[in-house]
């Protein structure tokens, strides 16, 4: 994925200021050759080519009587006037002055920051030309801990409605069940052979247990392959664990791994969707886990069959992030540890598995979409510790630590939270305006 950008000038520029456009676009070329399509100059006011945003890689005076024709473009504008690829300081009057005209402007003042603006673009582009995304259900709701999986948005029908019509994507639904009796026909032969280079740390783990996982992994490549250009997968994995005899944990490592295709636990599509954007747009490593304000007291640590939360000070301002018996799923590439172990929780069956991983503690961003569309969480917070619970729902979770925990508790849209290494904040609010979201810093 690529940014398409028009690059403009300014019929009244002079000689000078001509070959200082050339000499600026050839070095953007060269800076961001690998995030961007440099479609051909155009003199502002003449019809643009198909394009994700207008490009200035100048700006002169000229801009103050040209935004009435800069507005009929009717797309994002990118400023990238410096030597060094980034917003020239001289231009923030101008960048002021077409944003109080209603334009919508950006002015990185990093390449990294500007190369997150132009990812972002890439991805609402892609999105919009229809991205696929394959969620295997068959009855959602209706399995195992019923009570709670029926209240979620993602499986009802206005959610899908809405998240196609908002983004242009298109939800594809196959059989969790018949997937996984696909996955049985395979014989053990074929899924040593499939796993042969895959060299994953297991603990307690048997090789009849694993090749199960290796199996799930083959039948579900061979749906991902047969439909082509799947931009990302997930299972109803847990509510209907009864139609399966494993878990997807590590098919969804190797299909990231191995084919860069993107996962969700639980059959959330709204996680799913949001893990795409988040990766694609930051390149930063992203996971999902369930998200226990201490705040919450015995509801989460029922939940959890633990008796109490770490013993700490502030622990209005903390969390623990937990799933499914362990940190949470991620790919291992994004881990600082990362081993397969069996299952804890009762619900699925009795060969399935989990990874136990952990990122590296530190700064981190928890950022999730909104169930309106309209609205992006942006939490910063720090993982301080891993704390374990032996014989719990929670044998290695992360302690989070956050600034204001009543703000979260008001405002957090879902225990599925995304967690993103390392502080995001700013690149966060720059993906938002791209999509035209509101942000909500919690």
């Amino acid at each position: 994925m690529k940014a398409r950008l028009a690059p403009v000038y300014f019929k009244d520029a002079n000689e000078r200021e001509r070959k200082e456009f050339a000499q600026q676009l050839e070095r953007l070329r060269l800076l961001y050759g690998d995030v961007a399509e440099f479609l051909p100059e155009v003199c502002v006011g003449e019809p643009l080519p198909p394009a994700d945003a207008v490009l200035f890689p100048q700006l002169i005076g000229a801009a103050f009587r040209e935004w009435e024709n800069l507005r009929q473009y009717a797309l994002p504008f990118v400023v990238l006037t410096s030597p060094y690829g980034t917003v020239e300081m001289w231009d923030w009057e101008i960048v002021t002055f077409l944003r109080g005209e209603g334009l919508n402007v950006f002015s990185p003042y990093t390449v990294e920051l500007a190369k997150v603006i132009l990812r972002a673009l890439a991805v609402k582009s892609d999105l919009g030309r229809g991205a696929k995304f394959l969620m295997f259900q068959d009855s959602p709701g209706e399995g195992m801990q019923a009570n709670i999986f029926k209240r979620f948005y993602w499986w009802e029908q206005e959610c899908t409605d809405r998240m196609e019509q908002t983004f242009g994507i298109r939800l594809i639904y196959r059989s969790w069940k018949e997937v996984n009796q696909q996955a049985e026909q395979i014989t053990d032969q074929a899924a040593r052979q499939a796993c042969a280079d895959w060299q994953v740390d297991r603990q307690d783990v048997t090789e009849p247990v694993y090749l199960r996982t290796v199996k799930l992994y083959m039948a579900i490549k061979a749906v991902i392959q047969e439909l082509g250009g799947v931009a990302g997968v997930g299972a109803n994995c847990l509510n209907e664990s009864f139609h399966s005899g494993t878990t997807p944990c590590l098919a969804w490592n190797m299909l990231f791994e191995r084919d860069g295709v993107i996962w969700a636990c639980e059959g959330d599509t709204l996680t799913l969707l949001s893990t795409y954007i988040l990766y694609h747009a930051l390149h930063a490593p992203v996971m999902m886990t369930n998200i226990y304000p201490f705040l919450v007291g015995m509801a989460a640590l029922a939940h959890e069959k633990i008796d109490k939360f770490p013993d700490i000070a502030d622990p209005a301002n903390h969390a623990l992030g937990v799933h499914c018996g362990y940190f949470g799923f991620a790919p291992r590439c994004f881990c600082s540890r990362w081993v397969l172990r069996p299952k804890v929780l009762e619900i699925v069956d009795e060969n399935a598995v989990m990874v136990d991983c952990e990122m590296a503690k530190g700064p981190i961003t928890l950022a999730k979409i909104y169930p309106d569309f309209c609205r992006l969480s942006i939490i910063e917070a720090e993982i301080e510790d891993y704390v374990q619970y032996p014989g719990s729902d929670c044998r290695n979770g992360a302690l989070i630590r956050y600034q204001d925990g009543e703000r979260v508790m008001e405002e957090l849209s879902s225990h599925h939270a995304l967690i993103l290494q390392g502080k995001q904040k700013a690149e966060l609010l720059q993906l938002a305006k791209v999509f035209g979201w509101d942000a909500m810093v919690l």
